[in-house]
């Protein structure tokens, strides 16, 4: 069986760690919460066993369907994480490309993104010295 990404009718948010349920519950938690502004981020999360151990190079050469550009990674490194960043992969310009978010910043990676107001090169160009967007610097 070919192994292909889930169609989903927000941005895909996947689980590729399974060694952690509160960690995964707390991720989902978070990750749903607006922005002081009220923004969303439109999410869509998929705990399928599958996607075990998935590696970014490994979700960049799997199949997805055309509307996803990018998609969110819960892996091993989020649910160990303090800040429980996520990886956000390229899926359409550069694919493979990645860099990490917390979840308080994902709304605007996933609202820009989606919405086609910013390329993934802009968020992935104003990570901190250790890969992580936390925003963009004042």
């Amino acid at each position: 069986m070919v192994l292909t990404l889930p169609s989903t009718p927000g941005t895909l948010v996947l689980r590729a760690d399974f060694t952690d349920d509160a960690a995964w519950a707390t991720v989902q938690a978070v990750s749903r919460e607006p922005s002081p502004d009220g923004f969303l981020a439109d999410l869509w999360f998929v705990s399928d066993r599958a996607f075990a151990d998935l590696t970014v190079t490994q979700v960049a050469a799997t199949p997805y369907p055309a509307q996803h550009t990018f998609l969110f990674l819960v892996d091993h490194s989020t649910v160990r994480d303090p800040e429980m960043s996520l990886v956000v992969v390229d899926l359409y310009r550069e694919p493979g490309r990645w860099f990490r978010v917390v979840p308080a910043k994902l709304w605007s990676v996933e609202n820009n993104l989606s919405l086609a107001n910013m390329d993934f090169h802009d968020f992935a160009d104003n990570v901190a010295p250790d890969g992580v967007f936390r925003g963009f610097p004042t």
